[in-house]
């Protein structure tokens, strides 16, 4: 027998239990939720402008026809001139992308809520995406 042989089983076992602890070692806490600050309460100067809210919809595309009566109804009079929208596609298929700025207003989420519901039954969509971001807006 050599005297590599000898240490060969020990240094295994010592090597395995070494690699345990540090792998045991590497699990990470789960992450906390960070609650979102509420949107009546900015943190940040606005020096050009005002805070906004601007609310960005990723619907499925409906055809034209379909698509400017919608606007028309369920959105324009609320946001007029804010109001923007484009054709997009993502995961190959056609989008409709629709970008909204407003003042940071429940009645206003509520509208768009209103709107979203609407869509789904209305195109019988299965799902319409609502994205919110607190904005530094200077409209003229």
């Amino acid at each position: 027998m050599m005297m590599s042989d000898l240490f060969r089983t020990p240094y295994k076992s010592f090597c395995s239990l070494v690699a345990l602890l540090l792998l045991a070692g590497c699990q990470t806490a789960p992450a906390r939720l960070q609650p979102i600050p509420q949107h009546n309460a900015p943190v940040a100067l606005c020096g050009a402008g005002e805070m906004m809210m601007q609310t960005t919809l990723w619907l499925s595309a409906v055809p034209e026809r379909e698509w400017q009566p919608f606007l028309r109804e369920e959105l324009m009079p609320h946001f007029g001139d804010t109001l923007t929208s484009y054709d997009a596609a993502g995961k190959g298929e056609a989008r409709r992308v629709v970008v909204l700025l407003y003042p940071p207003d429940v009645a206003f989420s509520a509208v768009i809520e209103r709107a979203r519901d609407r869509y789904r039954t209305r195109f019988n969509a299965k799902t319409t995406t609502r994205i919110d971001t607190l904005v530094c807006a200077a409209v003229r």
